[in-house]
């Protein structure tokens, strides 16, 4: 038997590992600029992985609550907070910058 035809293993099917950027304002309240993480499988879209670090607590309550603005790229595009995720996606999350 190959091993591309083994099945998945259990943990693979219940999570997805994502590669989450900060920058700005968030790199430096949550203290990193990158981390790659392994989510539960609910998580699906960036709302939910918004929910799910926002329940971190301290900073990342903080720097992810509702009322603060926030852009999110999926994979360098401009996504919505209903923009799928997959396995290996990058979600890029940033303030809004205005110019002078």
């Amino acid at each position: 038997m190959n091993p591309t035809d083994l099945p998945p293993h259990s943990s693979e099917l219940n999570s997805t590992t994502l590669t989450v950027l900060y920058f700005a304002r968030l790199k430096e309240a949550l203290g990193c600029g990158v981390e790659r993480i392994e989510v539960p499988a609910a998580v699906d879209t960036v709302r939910a992985l918004q929910n799910f670090l926002l329940a971190r607590g301290g900073a990342w309550t903080a720097e992810f609550a509702s009322t603060k603005p926030m852009r999110i790229a999926v994979n360098q595009d401009m996504a919505q907070a209903d923009t799928a995720l997959k396995q290996g996606d990058e979600v890029a999350f940033f303030p809004p910058v205005t110019g002078g």
